[in-house]
């Protein structure tokens, strides 16, 4: 999501009034509503929902840039049966607090504390993590680094492009997020980043809700609305090469993508599956862009659930 101080000028359909009317799996799965709380990281409060019964198999999943733990708020519930779900908000980010410094090593930190805070190792298994986009490079990060820690990783369109074609993340910001006089306003603004459309209204309209917040307008006239996300955050944030990250990753790993993504084109994914070890396992969404929970959100959840029953204990 990003608002229109960034170079994605699409936007979306307007969304004002009521919320577009929402099909009854989604309704369902939104009305089990998660536990909501934070926990400290490194010195940051960090959002974290969770839903299941503790005990059983945990599943992490981590939303993407400018996102929040909401983005899974409708997909999470399918696993809750089965499995011990949590989704957290990264630090500058959603509910979580923000830090003046971001790094791949600090949001490692924060999907383990998260996995055991939610009491997803309680049943004797580590947990399964999953991580959309930009949620994909810190998970990454802890494939490679800590791999005794994860049962199985699973990048969701985590674009890694090869070297010559490498995106260096959106230009450094230098001032804050805009502050809107109304909801309405601030929901007109509302765009997925990379630029695309949406099939689901229902569903663009759950998280952009849920990706703003109260904020002083600048006049001191009262109070508007302004997007949650840290807006110098990649300002302020360090990560290290991502190619190098690829061959490293130890932990069994699963990527998946839109047929439609235009970040994971038939060059992106060569050079992953190059660089990845041997036995990733793939799997392509069809007619979906590079939100593919939001593109497909039932596909989606198939396309996991096949994942996990070859990764669930024993």
């Amino acid at each position: 999501m990003a608002d229109d101080q960034t170079p994605f000028p699409a936007p979306l359909a307007r969304f004002r009034g009521e919320t577009p009317e929402a099909p009854r799996w989604f309704q369902q799965a939104i009305a089990q509503a998660p536990e909501r709380r934070r926990i400290p990281v490194s010195g940051a409060g960090i959002e974290l929902l969770t839903w299941g019964e503790v005990g059983k198999p945990g599943l992490l999943f981590l939303h993407g840039n400018g996102a929040h733990a909401d983005w899974w708020s409708f997909i999470a519930p399918f696993f809750a049966a089965d499995w011990r779900v949590a989704a957290i908000s990264w630090s500058g980010m959603g509910g979580s607090d923000w830090r003046p410094e971001y790094s791949g090593a600090v949001f490692a930190e924060e999907i383990f504390a998260a996995a055991e805070a939610a009491g997803l190792e309680a049943g004797g298994a580590r947990p399964v993590v999953v991580g959309h986009s930009f949620g994909g490079f810190p998970l990454m990060y802890a494939a490679a680094h800590h791999p005794e820690r994860l049962r199985a990783a699973v990048l969701v369109d985590s674009s890694v492009q090869p070297p010559e074609k490498r995106w260096r993340g959106p230009p450094q910001r230098l001032r804050p997020n805009n502050v809107y006089p109304t909801l309405e306003e601030a929901l007109a603004r509302f765009r997925f980043a990379p630029p695309q459309g949406c099939d689901n209204p229902f569903v663009a309209d759950f998280i952009a809700r849920r990706s703003l917040r109260r904020a002083p307008l600048e006049d001191g006239s009262g109070e508007g609305w302004t997007w949650k996300f840290d807006p110098m955050l990649w300002t302020n944030f360090r990560m290290g090469d991502l190619g190098d990250l690829l061959p490293a990753m130890k932990a069994p790993t699963a990527l998946i993508w839109g047929e439609r993504s235009n970040l994971m084109t038939d060059e992106v994914v060569d050079y992953m599956l190059g660089r990845m070890p041997a036995d990733v396992k793939t799997m392509v969404v069809p007619d979906a862009d590079h939100h593919v929970m939001v593109d497909q959100p039932l596909a989606f959840v198939a396309a996991l659930r096949g994942l996990l029953a070859g990764w669930s204990p024993s």
